[in-house]
């Protein structure tokens, strides 16, 4: 897979102010964000154990459902941190490794708390009081006034609503029955609402939110949702495409509401939908690990047969996560879809 130039400076509207550098970065969300919150839960959504992490640092897995890097680690680089930003559920989390923020994601989670519930990981009202503890941690180390302005000048980022259609809303019948995909969209916008006006009270000011990805096109809804066609779930995209029209909108208004915010929707539903129907010599279909149709978290496992060889020769590495290689070229898009 063909790597986009490396960053160099990052002068877009979300991700530099002035010139100031960018002080800390405060994650949030699911999956795509998690780098090993999960890792001491009971629970069987976890990336702690190969093969997953064969290739990044020390070729040791750390909990981030990949073969390598997130986007969110290559965006992190791109700022110029030189470490990444703690797990905040490990232990080892404390002093001055706090000063450049924290990471709250937890795979499962999402807008609609009772997903998380449903797989007992850490809801996205959970990771707000987690955060909130982590602000009076910061205090204590730095003082009120440096932890206030590490808060308000440091980018917060959010991913989440996957899980909540894919993991709970398509295969629950409580759900399904009960609400359109229309009607089931508003209330997970009205808990991000929520949640962003709670983040701006605790001094958040500049935050990026991830829409949601072409569900429809990831290897496991196919399998599950394509009826035997190997083709996008046409309806499940449609589905996301509605959702981030209304995240757009919601964010809109949130930004016209709260004077002092800076907040931007970050596109990631086009460029992975680009990887995906522009796949030149890549794999999209299948992921690398296992068949590559149905595998991720346990069932994605040093046990898994056909797992492939070389993972930048693919767009997905387990059936919902991308590779390091496509995260390489998400992360690059997401920086520009800031601007």
């Amino acid at each position: 897979m063909k790597f986009l130039a490396p960053f160099i400076f990052l002068t877009f509207q979300l991700f530099e102010v002035k010139g100031q550098f960018v002080p800390a970065l405060f994650i949030f969300g699911d999956s795509i964000f998690d780098v090993g919150n999960n890792n001491d839960l009971v629970t069987l959504i976890k990336a702690n154990f190969p093969p997953i992490g064969r290739d990044f640092v020390d070729h040791e897995p750390t909990g981030r459902f990949c073969n390598g890097k997130l986007a969110l680690d290559i965006i992190a680089e791109g700022l110029r941190f030189t470490d990444h930003q703690p797990t905040y559920m490990n232990d080892k989390a404390n002093g001055e490794m706090l000063l450049i923020g924290a990471n709250f994601a937890s795979a499962t989670s999402g807008y609609y708390n009772a997903t998380a519930i449903l797989y007992n990981t850490i809801s996205l009202s959970q990771q707000l009081e987690n955060y909130r503890e982590y602000k009076n941690k910061l205090v204590d180390i730095t003082g009120k006034s440096n932890a206030s302005s590490r808060i308000s000048r440091g980018i917060h980022l959010i991913s989440d609503g996957s899980s909540d259609f894919l993991q709970n809303y398509y295969i629950n019948p409580l759900l399904f029955t009960t609400y359109t995909p229309d009607t089931f969209s508003d209330i997970l916008l009205n808990s991000y609402d929520h949640f962003i006006q709670n983040l701006y009270e605790l001094g958040a000011r500049r935050i990026g939110v991830a829409t949601l990805p072409p569900l429809g096109c990831l290897p496991a809804a196919i399998t599950a949702f394509g009826h035997g066609n190997n083709q996008c779930v046409a309806r499940l995209n449609n589905n996301a495409i509605s959702f981030n029209n209304k995240l757009k909108h919601r964010s809109q208004r949130l930004t016209r509401r709260l004077s002092k915010l800076k907040l931007v929707v970050l596109d990631i539903y086009n460029p992975l939908y680009t990887l995906i129907t522009e796949p030149a010599e890549n794999e999209v279909r299948r992921a690398c690990c296992g068949t590559g149709l149905l595998e991720t978290s346990i069932l994605c496992n040093q046990h898994s047969i056909g797992t492939c060889s070389n993972a930048s020769q693919y767009v997905f590495w387990d059936s919902f996560h991308p590779t390091e290689a496509a995260n390489q070229i998400l992360a690059q898009k997401l920086i520009t879809s800031g601007m």
